[in-house]
């Protein structure tokens, strides 16, 4: 099936303080599919994926969001084709749960009636599991109920385009599933998904494909079973693992124990 695309990413440099944090990168994000940004810490994951929500400039190169540059949509244009959950949950002032995800059918003010923007925030609520969490403040939260709050108001908005800078983070073993679970669904009925992910055998299990960032450059970007080579990952993370298939299929990769107890970087 012909998948069209939601971003087209063309030579991209992303400049801060001076130093070229993405370099040159070509992507691809398209709709009804699953995108994977993983690389070790500092590679230029989340200032790409922030070139992507517009909030990082574009030095160089060309970003299109449905074959629009970024700089021609307006910012209502934009909250209403991608929603973005970035790593920072900040909420400082005391809103309750149910008001954060409310926030998320703001951009549809005056445009959604209000039997979709209740349909949208229930489906929100139930698909993050807090519906017991609603009358709390925000501020009050741990860490993982704070990211599952802020990922109910993204799917609230209910946008073509969802953007998410490690979701899973703060989660627990069976949290990290749902949310990935989710993100699986949305691709399903056609939604574009970018995640940045730590977890090489998460990406690999979740995603259809996955764009590893090193140094700022795109090394590499394909399937799971393409991209997560042990030479490559030994490459881009220092470190020997093992590439093996799980028992329900998946690729799952775990550091070569043996081999990096012994062996200093």
């Amino acid at each position: 099936m012909g998948m069209t695309a939601a971003y087209e990413v063309r030579g991209l440099v992303c400049r801060l303080g001076g130093r070229d944090i993405v370099r040159e990168v070509d992507l691809d994000v398209v709709h009804g599919e699953v995108l994977a940004l993983v690389g070790p810490n500092g590679a230029g994951k989340s200032t790409l994926l922030g070139a992507l929500t517009g909030d990082v400039p574009i030095a160089e190169g060309d970003v299109r969001l449905d074959g629009r540059p970024l700089a021609q949509w307006s910012a209502r244009d934009l909250a209403r084709t991608r929603a973005v959950l970035l790593q920072a949950n900040q909420v400082s002032f005391p809103f309750t749960v149910r008001e954060v995800v409310e926030m998320g059918r703001n951009p549809w003010v005056g445009h959604a009636t209000a039997a979709q923007d209740d349909e949208a925030i229930a489906e929100a609520i139930e698909r993050t599991d807090i519906a017991h969490l609603l009358e709390r403040p925000f501020t009050a939260l741990s860490g993982g109920e704070k990211a599952r709050a802020s990922l109910a108001r993204v799917l609230a908005q209910r946008t073509d385009v969802v953007l998410l800078d490690e979701p899973t983070a703060a989660l627990d073993l069976r949290h990290q599933e749902e949310v990935m679970v989710v993100a699986r669904s949305l691709a399903a009925v056609g939604r574009a998904v970018v995640v940045v992910l730590h977890d090489l055998s998460l990406a690999a299990a979740r995603a259809d494909r996955i764009a590893m960032i090193d140094g700022g450059r795109l090394v590499s970007a394909g399937t799971p079973a393409e991209v997560l080579t042990p030479e490559r990952v030994e490459s881009v993370y220092g470190i020997a693992v093992h590439v093996l298939p799980a028992p329900d299929g998946h690729l799952i990769v775990i550091p070569h124990r043996g081999l990096s107890d012994t062996v200093s970087s």
